[in-house]
Formats: C-alpha cells, structure tokens, sequence
C-alpha cells in the first residue's frame, strides 16, 4: 500500500490509521446526480441514501467532517448510493495502483503471456548489484504476494530499510511487502506483453470502462534520484468516481455492461487468500494477488469474500459482495508531493486527522446490514 514511510509496518501499511469515511450530503448528491446527466458513460445514481438501504447516513456525516476527506462514494448494486466531496478530483493512488496492475495481469495470462510460476531466471530479471541464485528462483507468484524473498533495495520508497537480510528467507516461504516485488511484477508485465502499464490501462480499462476523469498524460514513473533499483514505480491518478468503476468492475467478475474485461477465473483468483492475515502482520488482513483480504479481520457476514485495494494517505478502494456493495475513499494530496516523496526529496507524512480503517468500515457495512 504505502510508498515508504519510515513508520512502523503497520502503520506505514495504512492499516493502524487510515484518513477516514465521509458523509452524505443531499447537495452534493444532487450536483453530483445533475453532472451525469446525459453522460453514458456516468454511473447511475438512487435517488437519497436511504433508497440505497443505508440505514446510518447521520453517522457517517459525523464522522467525515474533522477529517481530511477529500472525497468519497460508495456504490450499491452498481448504483450511487453516497457521496461526500469533489468525486472528480483526480490524484495520487499510492499503493493502491497494485490492484490495478494485478486487474491486468488476468488478460495477459489468459492470452499465455505470463505464467504465474515462471521465475525470475527464466524471465531474465536481474537488478543492480546483481540477484543471488537463491533469489533468482522467485516466480511470479512470490512477486504478486510479496513473498519473493529478495530483499534488494527498492527502487521507490517502501522498500526494506528496516527488513530482512538477503538470503535471509526461501522465496515462497515469507510475506514482507516490498516495494521491490511490486515494481519488479510492473516489470513483468510490460516485458510479457510489450507495452507499457499505463497504455494496456487506458485501452483494456479505462476506454471501456468510460473513465471519466482519466488523463494518460498524468500516469507516470517515478523512483529515487539517484536510482537504488533499475525497477521504478508505476504511478497511477485517479479520480473517485472512476476508481468505484474500478471496484464494480471487480464485484461483478470481471464484466461491464456485458463485456468481459477480466477473465472471471482471475478475479476470483487475484482476490482469494494467498496470505492469511497471521502471516501479514497488517492488523490481521489477508492477501491476494495484490488485493488485500478483509474479512480475516471481521467475524461478520457482511465482511465475508471481502477485499480491498489500500494506499497511504486514505486512498482505498474495498469490495463487499456480500453486500453488493463498492466503498472508494480518497484523500487528495498534491502531485508535488506525490512526485517528491517518491524521488525521495521528503519524506514528511500531510497534517490531518485519521481514523481506523476497519472501525470506519464496521461503520460503513453496518447501515447496510442494518
């Protein structure tokens, strides 16, 4: 999730403290609605919360205002059901542009592109410095799991400043979430397939999906000056309304409006447990294939098959399908400081409150449940 914080795991994981969740308001909802008129591209909307079956609209109001939201929606049956803020306002995703890669890793392997057990002797990956034979025997698996079990220095922050030796763990065997793995799986990609992350994004996901707010110029790769890894960070821009597509896309496997985008099998694949949550040391979350699991962590239905997308500062995308139901949370900081804190030039945290992550989502999933 995070690009290097120097903080805890945990905390640096956005998992301890995540800025929080954000209120209906009936204005903005209004505006919101207004704004898609006559835009097929847009996503419907029901007519007040409540027609949605959120039960707690109040509560949620209360809790967003001390908090730096900058935006927020949560979808119902593919429908608005809720918004708070500038649901345009497009910008940083921090950790949470993993799940968009694991999103197109699917297609690619279904055309035979990439195999989830070829390794990276076979792929002919190698960094500066130099991989020991050991480490050369991570698949790609490991990398989408983060238990690649090399813990070279990443080329981007999040990295393992304060992490294991080399040689220290058998790929396969160690969860410990690296920068270095998820750059490197961006690598793959973009060697398997021949194009870059950003434009197999822009044809396979963002033109279908109609994006509303998307803007290629603005995608870009960033890493630290000077380079500690040959392997930079694919950073994506993105707005709320066009991330809770993202999130509908995956709640529906992998279709939109009866166009397959996703291999189903993927879907189901990518967000299964690969790591249970004992193992992450993320305040008992799961993982995935690049998507955290939620529902180690609640004991409630309504958190059952859940998973999530979660970057630093409050940048989360979470799927219920017990609920039908998609929560995009945004916090906007500039892309100044997005750029800078990924070449290393700061690496000071924005002021502002925060809450609880699976706190706020109890609250969230239970004015549905209700």
């Amino acid at each position: 999730m995070p690009e290097g914080s120097g903080r805890s795991r945990r905390d640096a994981l956005g998992l301890v403290s995540v800025a929080g969740i954000a209120g209906f308001s009936a204005q903005s909802h209004t505006a919101s609605a207004q704004s898609r008129h006559g835009d097929p591209s847009a996503l419907d909307a029901y007519p007040n919360p409540e027609a949605a079956g959120l039960a707690n609209s109040d509560a949620l109001k209360a809790m967003v205002y001390p908090l730096p939201t900058t935006s927020m929606m949560i979808l119902r049956g593919g429908k608005v059901a809720w918004t708070y803020g500038d649901v345009r306002q497009a910008s940083y995703l921090a950790s949470a542009r993993k799940s968009i890669l694991s999103m197109l890793f699917g297609a690619a392997i279904e055309r035979g592109q990439i195999r989830l057990d070829a390794t990276l002797e076979q792929l002919g990956i190698d960094d500066d410095g130099d991989l020991t034979p050991l480490e050369r025997t991570a698949t790609v698996a490991d990398l989408l799991t983060a238990r690649s079990g090399v813990y070279h220095a990443a080329g981007s922050p999040g990295g393992v400043e304060n992490g294991p030796a080399r040689g220290s763990h058998v790929p396969g065997s160690f969860f410990f979430y690296n920068n270095w793995d998820f750059n490197v799986a961006g690598a793959v990609y973009e060697k398997a397939t021949g194009r870059s992350i950003f434009d197999a994004f822009a044809t396979e996901l963002a033109a279908p999906l109609g994006l509303q707010d998307f803007d290629p110029a603005r995608q870009r790769m960033l890493g630290y000056t000077p380079r500690r890894s040959r392997f930079l960070a694919y950073h994506f821009f993105l707005s709320c309304r066009d991330m809770a597509k993202l999130g509908q896309l995956m709640l529906d496997e992998g279709r939109w409006k009866g166009r397959r985008l996703i291999p189903q099998s993927w879907v189901k694949t990518s967000t299964a447990m690969h790591v249970p949550g004992t193992a992450t040391n993320a305040s008992q979350l799961g993982y995935g294939y690049l998507w955290w699991r939620l529902d180690p962590a609640r004991s409630s239905s309504a958190f059952n098959g859940a998973f999530a997308a979660l970057g630093n500062y409050g940048q989360y995308l979470c799927v219920f399908p017990a609920l039908d139901l998609v929560v995009v949370h945004r916090r906007a900081v500039t892309d100044d400081f997005a750029i800078a804190r990924n070449l290393g030039l700061t690496d000071v945290n924005p002021a502002g409150g925060e809450v609880q992550l699976l706190p706020m989502l109890d609250k969230v999933v239970q004015g549905f449940a209700s």
